[in-house]
């Protein structure tokens, strides 16, 4: 059915979800039938099976495609099928109720657009009632229809509609849906589904399809970003073409692209598409296709490719708000393999941030997930990913667990709290070449009866960091070490004036000192720095500016201590809420994996603990007098 100007419509993507037996599948038939959307010949079918069966015309049978569904008359995976309406074409998902058919219920509303909850007007909201709105809103979809199916079964009472109405809506506004309409209706019989209902004149409201018709589609995927995730590369002839399927954007020959993680750019020579005669200059969103480029690059199955301005994000860690389903318990430190596109690495739990009790609500914090429960967990991978959040791009912010080949879980991406460390590997300089010194490391050394070295101290704000800062560097110089402190509130007063508080900005306010301190270090200086520093990425990045020369200690306290002592009121601001991404409260922080030293100062006191630094740092930077003389002479 085409627009004006011979331009088709684009389809609106519709999952039809609720608890098993509610009549999803009846209300999709009745819908084709009404509408006249059932193909040639079905409907005669219908009548034949069901009379075979002794049983009045069954509606579900359109879409219980399966013998099994027919016999267990239940829907065991999710079927699409068109429908129509005067306004628009629909592609709808019959999800799956039954519990032990969820995962395939997560991977139809995936790809939906907005959704059809179908509850019962006898039984109201059940567990999979909850469960299901509670996975729309997790995947984010806004657009809700709620229809209350089977009011023939309670004689149409106006006062039992009124009644399940407010439940369910109640259930929706606490988890931040609001339906945009509950709609009575009896699927077998048709009633308010394309026509107004004779038996219940007291409603007033409009039809299913008139609801459905103003819904509105999402921002197609060709106005997103490019997002060109690789699928393989194959050799033909003396072409190395990279094989995939756009998920978002446009692509054309001659674009300069970035190839992530690896942050290779290039310029696309070709795009080829199978048995084509006509060669293409441009591709879009939903085309499989293959593309050639000018420089050879090395690229493999998982790159995703992006215009240079628009690049995905780079990390080693995120969150997702997961639904898990496996059998097992999801526990920290569980590896699992994550499939991300077309990329599959290792992941390990770090953290279960929340779990959520679909049922109530309720959250709370544990070291365990159990099946059909939502949580927000925290995972990180081996390698660096390529990574979009769902909120910016669906198709490629949607995360899958899998345990050997079972899936496990299902969830969204999320970077809150996380920085881009495509930031920090960005190098803009150009015709820069590095000076060589006239003095040695050696040399310096001995002149000053040590190595230089950075003793980077992390910890939460009110760990006590700064204050062992300053007493280690007097205890070291009043012993004649050259040793200055870096400490972060100084800092941001000059060199990093310019930056705010946000991921992406702590995440470069912690590089550049990293390099600075690496420059004191390289002078023979042992520095000391004070910095929060909460990404183990970012504190890892800080050792490889001073390699063989970085000694992370971890200064450790527990929040709540550190929460009592609180030396500048920042806790008690976070807590009110004038402070966003406070480290501890609504930003993450990382405790080091493997930290050189590690000081608790919830049990030690100052002296005790810059003893302990004092006698590391020892250690580890001071020569031997019978070094220092031979190296001088």
């Amino acid at each position: 059915m085409p627009e004006p100007h011979g331009q088709p419509r684009a389809p609106l993507r519709i999952v039809v979800v609720g608890h098993v037996d509610h009549g999803k599948s009846t209300l999709i038939g009745r819908l084709l039938y009404d509408t006249d959307s059932l193909p040639e010949g079905k409907f005669e079918e219908l009548q034949r099976v069901s009379e075979r069966r002794g049983m009045p015309l069954e509606w579900s049978f359109v879409l219980d495609a399966f013998q099994a569904e027919r016999d267990q008359a239940v829907t065991i995976d999710t079927t699409q099928i068109w429908f129509r309406s005067r306004e628009r074409d629909y592609v709808i998902i019959d999800a799956p109720g039954h519990r032990e058919f969820l995962r395939n219920m997560v991977s139809g509303a995936a790809n939906a657009e907005a959704a059809v909850l179908v509850v019962d007007a006898a039984e109201g909201v059940r567990e999979q009632t909850r469960r299901h709105a509670y996975l729309l809103h997790m995947l984010g979809l806004r657009q809700i229809l709620v229809v209350v199916n089977k009011m023939d079964a309670v004689d149409h009472s106006d006062r039992r509609f009124a009644e399940v109405k407010r439940e369910v809506e109640r259930y929706l506004e606490d988890i931040g849906l609001s339906p945009n309409a509950v709609i009575p209706i009896s699927a077998r019989e048709g009633d308010n589904l394309a026509r107004p209902s004779s038996r219940m004149l007291w409603y007033e409201g409009e039809t299913v399809v008139d609801s459905l018709d103003r819904f509105r589609p999402l921002a197609a995927p060709i106005e997103r970003p490019l997002r060109f995730p690789v699928q393989d590369v194959y050799k033909f002839d003396e072409r190395r073409i990279v094989a995939g399927r756009i998920e978002s954007g446009i692509l054309r020959v001659g674009d300069e692209i970035l190839v992530s993680p690896a942050n290779r750019a290039a310029r696309i020579k070709s795009i080829e598409a199978w048995n084509s005669a006509v060669q293409q200059v441009e591709a879009r969103a939903g085309q499989s296709i293959g593309i050639t480029l000018e420089d050879q690059l090395f690229i493999e199955r998982g790159d995703v490719i992006s215009h240079i301005q628009d690049a995905s994000k780079l990390s080693h860690v995120f969150r997702t708000t997961l639904f898990w389903l496996g059998t097992k318990p999801l526990e920290v430190g569980n590896r699992y393999t994550l499939k991300l596109a077309t990329r599959m690495t290792p992941v390990t739990v770090e953290k279960i941030e929340t779990v959520i009790d679909t049922q109530s609500l309720g959250s709370t914090t544990g070291e365990a997930v159990q099946r059909d429960e939502v949580a927000e967990v925290i995972l990180r991978a081996r390698e660096t990913l390529s990574i979009d959040e769902h909120r910016d791009n669906p198709a490629m912010g949607r995360a899958v667990l899998l345990d050997r080949y079972d899936t496990v879980g299902g969830g969204v991406v999320d970077m809150r709290g996380y920085p881009d460390l495509r930031q920090g590997s960005e190098v803009r300089s150009t015709n820069v070449s590095a000076v060589e010194h006239l003095l040695t490391t050696e040399a310096r050394a001995a002149r000053n009866g040590h190595d230089g070295a950075v003793v980077w101290l992390t910890g939460l704000s009110g760990a006590g960091k700064s204050t062992l800062a300053m007493h280690l560097e007097r205890r070291l110089f009043d012993k004649g070490y050259h040793v200055y402190v870096l400490d972060g509130d100084n800092v941001r007063r000059g060199l990093n004036a310019d930056l705010g508080f946000g991921p992406d900005e702590r995440a470069e306010n912690i590089r550049r000192v990293g390099e600075v301190a690496a420059l004191f270090a390289d002078a023979g200086t042992i520095v000391i720095t004070s910095f929060i520093s909460p990404y183990r990425e970012d504190r890892n990045r800080a050792r490889a500016a001073a390699p063989g020369r970085f000694h992370e200690v971890y200064v450790a306290a527990d929040l709540a201590v550190c929460e009592t002592r609180d030396p500048k009121g920042l806790y008690r601001k976070a807590r009110a809420g004038e402070i966003k991404d406070f480290t501890g409260i609504s930003s993450p922080y990382e405790e080091p994996d493997n930290a050189d030293l590690v000081v608790d100062t919830s049990h030690q006191s100052v002296e005790s603990c810059v003893d302990s630094l004092v006698a590391y740092v020892e250690r580890h930077v001071r020569l031997e007098r019978a070094t220092v003389r031979a190296v001088g002479d």
